[in-house]
């Protein structure tokens, strides 16, 4: 059996109840790609809490969650201050709020580049307190070694290529990479080497779209684009960027509805109500029983 929640509609509150078991499975995800093709490409978004999870989880293949985390959840500048129990905990959350979706948890920085034991005290230590799935680990051909040391212990790994956010001090800002010739054949052979050394999947970020299309083809596990190409093998987005949560949009995202405004026209109205004492009204109240009525 798994876990999901459902509303308890007393309470508007999420609780746990049993559900079939009908999660994805890594090998299920791998094998979407067949002879360096994928008929019908993976959708993925970021997921944070219990609730955003039970939204997105009929409609996704994998749920991420991101260390996006710390500036979308925590108004954090950069994702590079989020830590493992910070991870954790929102983790075991989207896991315990789905039931379909194949979980994938960031590792956040500092928890794996010193060394591949590092790295797996720290991975094991977010599979056992949040039972997602799999770890997302960004780096390219410095990373491969790693990316073997889990794999080879049971930890199936997502790499991450390309623009690294949490290399973002290195290189300089969020531009596109691979606009240089040199950057570019970095990055293939970064995709490859990933790859090569175990990962289940990747996800590749802003980069060209000539790139996209290159790595995609030059590998045989599922390419996750974002800011890349429509050719890749699936697509993930920060559910809050697509969602118009936030005022700015980045280029590579499409938005799907205007949260920010609907949020606050509700608030707006709220406000309203409760200042021309509108609300509440008895159909939001508990009326006292007389002693007649008892």
């Amino acid at each position: 059996m798994s876990t999901t929640f459902t509303l308890d509609t007393s309470t508007s509150r999420a609780n746990p109840t049993p559900a079939p078991m009908k999660r994805l499975t890594i090998p299920a995800i791998r094998a979407r790609k067949d002879a360096g093709a994928t008929a019908e490409p993976l959708v993925m978004l970021t997921a944070y809490t219990v609730r955003m999870a039970q939204l997105l989880d009929p409609h996704c293949d994998m749920l991420l969650i991101g260390d996006s985390l710390g500036q979308v959840i925590y108004g954090l500048p950069s994702t590079l201050p989020v830590t493992l129990d910070m991870m954790c905990a929102h983790g075991a959350a989207v896991v315990r709020g789905s039931y379909h979706s194949v979980v994938v948890v960031d590792m956040p920085f500092g928890s794996y580049e010193g060394s591949p034991q590092q790295a797996f005290a720290s991975a094991s230590r977010v599979m056992a307190e949040t039972g997602c799935a799999a770890i997302k680990l960004e780096g390219g051909q410095a990373m491969a070694e790693t990316i073997a040391f889990l794999s080879a212990r049971g930890i199936p790994v997502m790499a991450h290529v390309g623009l690294t956010p949490q290399a973002v001090n290195q290189l300089g800002g969020y531009g596109a990479r691979g606009r240089s010739q040199a950057e570019y054949a970095r990055i293939l052979d970064d995709a490859k080497a990933v790859a090569d050394a175990g990962a289940f999947a990747m996800v590749l970020e802003g980069v060209v779209d000539t790139l996209a299309d290159g790595v995609t083809a030059s590998v045989d596990v599922p390419v996750i684009g974002i800011g890349a190409s429509a050719q890749c093998d699936g697509q993930v987005l920060v559910t809050e960027d697509m969602l118009g949560l936030f005022e700015r949009t980045p280029r590579f995202v499409k938005r799907y509805g205007d949260m920010a405004g609907f949020v606050g026209d509700a608030a707006a109205a709220y406000a309203a109500d409760v200042r021309a004492r509108a609300f509440p009204t008895a159909d939001q109240i508990y009326v006292a029983k007389r002693k007649s009525d008892a």
